[in-house]
């Protein structure tokens, strides 16, 4: 009877603690779901500098316009967007985590930024429009700065 009671509540206690983990973490995976989503809608969009619409984007106004659609607020720079989330290796990038390059020789630290959409690929505006790239490609690579998860 002690066996079959001590058995029951560690199967309650692991049940009841499982709901409460896996709800979070498909509620995270269902929003970058979401996220990854609005981002593709926007293939194709034209860059422009300063934009923060439809009618146009710079990288830092992409994310910060798709991560509003989803309701999550971002500073409006790449700068300051990379000093929110926690630190990740690239090695163990999830979709929806943001990318960050520098592709300026003028200054030190971040310049642009990307939403990381699986398989090494990234979605950002850049200068042809919004488009899928690869991190792994020739330019990209030796731009890497970082990557934050929100």
């Amino acid at each position: 009877m002690k066996k079959w009671l001590t058995l029951l509540s560690l199967s309650m206690i692991v049940l009841f603690s499982s709901l409460f983990v896996n709800v979070s973490d498909t509620s995270a995976a269902a929003n970058k779901t979401r996220l990854i989503a609005e981002a593709k809608k926007l293939i194709g969009t034209p860059y422009r500098y300063g934009g923060t619409t439809p009618k146009g984007f710079d990288c830092s106004g992409f994310v910060y316009y798709t991560h509003k659609k989803v309701g999550v607020t971002l500073p409006r720079s790449s700068k300051e967007m990379y000093k929110k989330g926690k630190y990740v290796h690239k090695s163990n990038l999830k979709p929806g985590d943001l990318v960050f390059f520098n592709t300026s020789k003028r200054t030190k630290g971040v310049s642009h930024v990307a939403i990381y959409i699986g398989n090494n690929r990234v979605i950002h505006a850049v200068s042809r429009g919004v488009k899928i790239d690869n991190l792994n490609s020739s330019y990209w690579k030796t731009k890497y700065v970082g990557a934050k998860r929100l």
